[in-house]
């Protein structure tokens, strides 16, 4: 792939197009430019809007103008990032650094059947998991597979870390008030205090153990594997009675002479953060809420895909999105962004969004290995509405701003008995609290006491989906997924590797053999080559 972009700018058209966006975001400093004048002149709304079918966004609160969206297009135009995701879709190598396709749309279906990457039929292998999923789970529900005591499993337990359960733990918690068929646990952090929770919280003769692992030989998942299978020894309870694995065909976790229930394929040309549709999700969330509800999902994440794909790029949404953001770090200078859900069963889409952005685009380097003229990424975080108004508003409206994606869905998951208050029920409250704080951070508010006075100017998008259905929050999760990948494309980085997270983990291999060597011998003195690390160990092993 051309690696040219924003900021690898090896072509000179694209270098004039970065002066012409550096002296267009120059411009917002005028007074004619500040959301209050922007917001009043005629068509912004809907000029400065997006729609399809379940999915809206509004992004008329953005400091941009038709101007500055025209310089953007064109550096889609320059990067060819629309072309470079339709290729992606098609299983052209667009992890240049490790070789590889990135496919995770190929997992609900999207792309040309038969979909031949490296020999292999895609499409038909990830049918192939999916109709084991579909049969494993139907035995599980049915009670054809069952514990070692013979009871029905009642619940499961995700082992696995980062990519590996983040996208899961969303997708579950925004469904929950589906009809659950098994209550789903998350062991991710290698802490022994995150074990003990899950272990309080389950049953142990009725729990499965869902080990998700492409290599099988991630410390943290491999640590808390080993730290189950010691405890379910200890309660009298077979591990390979009571455990499947997701791994690469023929890892650790695929060894016939480490017999478990079942084993699911997962695949290199689908990355961690974006797996969450394949078999990484798959079995988790069928297990929990049925095979149908993971196909709805994944009707849901085709859909907008689909829209990436046959949308003029004008009409484009996670392209728009994708634009806007590269806007607000590259030349309006926003220090992060945050994706506040005005809903609770969303919860864990701000942290699913935080890997799955800062993981893929937070680079120094372009596709190529070239040094970029500035790091890329930002900083995303959030919390649901209308808790974040309760906890980091303050900065928002009157400290240093941020762009804002404000999430909102039109009819709530629960359709009970709904009370009134001042007059409006909990849902509209939430909205009307959503529209005012959107509101307030565009327009402001004068005031003769500084500490009242509000400047307003502060950007924010509002995203709306009809509901908490399962094809609604696919479509919410491949909207993020496609906005991140365009991103990437746009500024020339390359959103499938990283690189970033791999020294800590060489350093942290060189502390465990220091530890280790205390654990075989007591006398043995640390000897790491910081002697504060050296001070921190003796800590750990209750010497100071």
């Amino acid at each position: 792939m051309n690696p040219a972009g924003l900021l690898y700018p090896d072509d000179p058209s694209i270098k004039k197009l970065h002066e012409k966006l550096t002296k267009a975001a120059q411009d917002f400093n005028a007074p004619d430019y500040h959301l209050q004048k922007l917001l009043s002149r005629p068509g912004r709304f809907s000029d400065f809007s997006l729609g399809i079918d379940g999915f809206f966004m509004d992004f008329s609160r953005q400091r941009v103008d038709e101007n500055a969206l025209s310089l953007l297009r064109e550096s889609q135009r320059l990067s060819n990032a629309l072309k470079k995701f339709s290729e992606m879709t098609q299983g052209e190598i667009a992890n240049p650094t490790e070789n590889r396709a990135a496919l995770h749309t190929a997992a609900r279906g999207t792309g040309p059947s038969p979909l031949l990457y490296k020999e292999m039929d895609v499409k038909a292998q990830m049918q192939q998991v999916n109709e084991k999923i579909e049969q494993f789970c139907a035995s599980v529900h049915e009670g054809k597979i069952c514990s070692a005591c013979g009871k029905p499993f009642t619940q499961a337990v995700v082992i696995g870390i980062g990519g590996s359960y983040l996208g899961c733990e969303f997708v579950y918690q925004a469904l929950a008030g589906a009809d659950r068929k098994l209550d789903l646990f998350f062991l991710p952090n290698v802490d022994i205090d995150n074990f003990a929770r899950v272990i309080e919280s389950i049953d142990k003769e009725t729990t499965l153990w869902i080990v998700i692992s492409k290599s099988y030989t991630t410390t943290e998942t491999m640590a808390n594997l080993n730290q189950v299978s010691t405890w379910l020894n200890t309660m009298g309870i077979a591990p390979k009675d009571h455990m499947v694995t997701i791994t690469a065909k023929g890892s650790p976790g695929d060894d016939p002479d480490t017999p478990v229930l079942a084993s699911f394929y997962m695949f290199d040309f689908i990355g961690g953060r974006y797996s969450v549709s394949s078999a990484v999700g798959g079995l988790p969330l069928s297990l929990a809420l049925g095979y149908d509800v993971f196909k709805r999902f994944l009707n849901g994440c085709s859909i907008m895909d689909t829209h990436v794909l046959e949308s003029p790029e004008e009409k484009n949404i996670p392209l728009t999105a994708a634009m806007i953001s590269i806007w607000n770090i590259l030349y309006m200078g926003y220090p992060a962004q945050a994706i506040i859900p005005y809903t609770s069963r969303l919860a864990r889409l701000s942290p699913h969004v935080q890997q799955l952005y800062m993981e893929s685009l937070g680079k120094s380097v372009s596709a190529t290995g070239q040094p970029l003229t500035q790091p890329a990424g930002t900083i995303i975080f959030g919390e649901p509405g209308t808790n974040a108004q309760h906890s980091f508003f303050q900065l928002a409206h009157q400290g240093k701003a941020f762009p804002i994606d404000f999430i909102g869905v039109k009819m709530p998951g629960y359709t009970g008995l709904q009370a009134m208050s001042k007059g409006v029920t909990n849902h509209q409250e939430l909205w009307a609290n959503l529209l005012a704080q959107a509101g307030a951070l565009a327009l402001g508010r004068s005031s003769d006491d500084p500490a009242r006075n509000f400047d307003g100017n502060r950007p924010s998008t509002i995203i709306t989906i009809d509901n908490l259905e399962p094809e609604s929050v696919g479509m919410l999760l491949s909207f993020y997924e496609a906005r991140t990948v365009l991103e990437g494309f746009i500024l020339g980085v390359n959103p499938f590797d990283q690189f970033g997270v791999e020294l800590g983990k060489v350093m942290a291999g060189d502390i465990r053999k220091e530890m280790a060597a205390r654990n075989q011998d007591p006398s043995y003195k640390f000897a790491c080559a910081s002697q504060t690390d050296n001070f921190y160990l003796d800590l750990v092993f209750n010497k100071r």
